[in-house]
This record gives C-alpha cells, sequence and structure tokens, in this order.
C-alpha cells in the first residue's frame, strides 16, 4: 500500500527542468546578491546606531495630534479632488488609446503611436513626472492632475488596449457582417466585451490615483502629500502621524468601496 500510495504522490515540476542548468542559475543569483550587498557599503554599525534614534521618533510620533484638522481636511480634500479629476480625465481619453493601442482593430501606424505613447507614459515614476510638471506649470494641484493623468492613462491604455486584444472576434464580424460601420462595430462588437474590464480598472486607478496624490504632494503638487511633507520637516511628527492615520483610513474606505463596485461587477 504504501509503495503504491507513494507512486502517485503529485509533484511539482521545476520551472527549469534541467538541474544543471537550475542549479547554476541558483548558485549565480545568489553569488549576484552576495555582490551586491558587498558592493553597497551597507554599515551595519551605522544602522545599529540608528535604532535609539528610530525608537525616539516613534516615540515623538505618539499621541497624534488632530488640532490642526483644517489643515488636514483641506489636504485630504484636495488629494481627493486631484484623484477624481485625473481619473475622470483618464478613463475618458483611454478608450480611443486603448482602440489604438490594440493590434486586431487598429491599422499599424496607429497602433505603433499608441504602443510608443503607452510605453513612455508607463517609464517614468509619478514623482520625476510631477517634478517637470511643477517646473512647467509651478506648485499647487493642476501639475499633480496633469501628474496622475498622464501615468494613469499610460497603466489604463495598456491594460484595456491588452483586453480589446483578447476579445471574441466572432461577435466583431458578426456585427461587421450586418454592414455596420467602424464606429458601430466598436460600440456593439468591441465595447461589450470590454465594458466590465473598463468598470473595474476605472475604480482600481481611482485607487492608484487617490494614493498617489498623497506622494506627489512632496515636490510641490498639491494634496496632502505637501502637509504631510511639511510637517515632518518641522519635527512636527504627531501631526505627521494625525496625517497618515487620515490617508489610511480613506485608503480603506476607498477598497471596501471598490471591492463591493467590484463584487457587483462581476
Amino acid at each position: 500500500m504504501s509503495s503504491s500510495s507513494s507512486s502517485t504522490v503529485w509533484k511539482r515540476d521545476h520551472f527549469i527542468k534541467n538541474p544543471f542548468l537550475r542549479w547554476t542559475v541558483i548558485i549565480l543569483v545568489t553569488a549576484y546578491v552576495l555582490y551586491a550587498l558587498n558592493d553597497m557599503n551597507l554599515n551595519w554599525a551605522r544602522m545599529k546606531s540608528g535604532l535609539p534614534r528610530a525608537v525616539d521618533f516613534f516615540h515623538r510620533m505618539f499621541p497624534p495630534d488632530f488640532s490642526r484638522w483644517t489643515m488636514i481636511q483641506r489636504g485630504v480634500l484636495e488629494s481627493l479632488q486631484m484623484a477624481i479629476i485625473s481619473t475622470t480625465i483618464s478613463i475618458i481619453l483611454a478608450v480611443p488609446l486603448s482602440l489604438g493601442a490594440a493590434r486586431n482593430i487598429s491599422v499599424r501606424w496607429v497602433y505603433l503611436l499608441s504602443r510608443a505613447f503607452v510605453v513612455v507614459a508607463r517609464s517614468f515614476p509619478p514623482i520625476l513626472v510631477a517634478i517637470i510638471f511643477v517646473k512647467a506649470f509651478g506648485f499647487g494641484p493642476f501639475p499633480g492632475i496633469l501628474t496622475l493623468a498622464f501615468t494613469a492613462l499610460g497603466f489604463m491604455g495598456k491594460l484595456l488596449g491588452e483586453a480589446i486584444e483578447n476579445i471574441d472576434p466572432g461577435q466583431v464580424e458578426a456585427i461587421r457582417a450586418t454592414g455596420a460601420n467602424w464606429f458601430k462595430v466598436q460600440l456593439y462588437g468591441v465595447a461589450p466585451q470590454v465594458l466590465p474590464r473598463y468598470v473595474g480598472l476605472s475604480i482600481y486607478l481611482l485607487d492608484i490615483n487617490l494614493r498617489a496624490s498623497t506622494i506627489i504632494g512632496i515636490v510641490g503638487a498639491g494634496g496632502i502629500g505637501g502637509a504631510l511633507f511639511n510637517a515632518f520637516h518641522r519635527y512636527e511628527y504627531d501631526t505627521a502621524l494625525a496625517i497618515l492615520i487620515v490617508i489610511i483610513a480613506i485608503v480603506l474606505v476607498m477598497e471596501f468601496i471598490s471591492s463591493k463596485v467590484r463584487g457587483r461587477l462581476q
């Protein structure tokens, strides 16, 4: 019984089936990690000496100070407005961009241009794009909105374009066989297949933009991030903790709402 039962035990195949090649990759990766750690010149004595300062830092953050609630509320409202406006712009512009970025329904030159824009928009982190727009347009929420819309458009265009490439071509051909023009083919053949994906990505994008709006404010692009940076800069760690608590609460609420909406869509 034991021999027969052991012979039927299922074992997962290795990602690299060749044992020599597999162990070679493991050894090379391990060697590179050790080399990278040594090349970074990590100062363990400095890290050990910094532990008491870290403990003092967290000690000074408690209890959180909500006395500047008006300032916190203004920053949170600005972040919400930035996230909503930038998400609205992105999900509108993502429709023509994703249609152009889908190989199965777009002509080649439009596809290449759309894909090039998607690649450029996704190549830069939001904080770097925010620095560029702040230098161009000055401080405030306007460069923050442009930053969030630009980076989110690359994200939305890529995922929605891939969803369009994976649609059932039979439905598109059936609509085209009726003599429908290009617009009606997209409206009745493509849109119904990707609409649930489009709505789900839009909700997820709002959540991403809300969190990103708290980061780009550090470089002057508006939102609660600016207030958080100023609180740390003035060594008002208790106020900074209050701002962090508010940010976490907002993200949790948005996560709850988005999960409920996605559950309804499914």
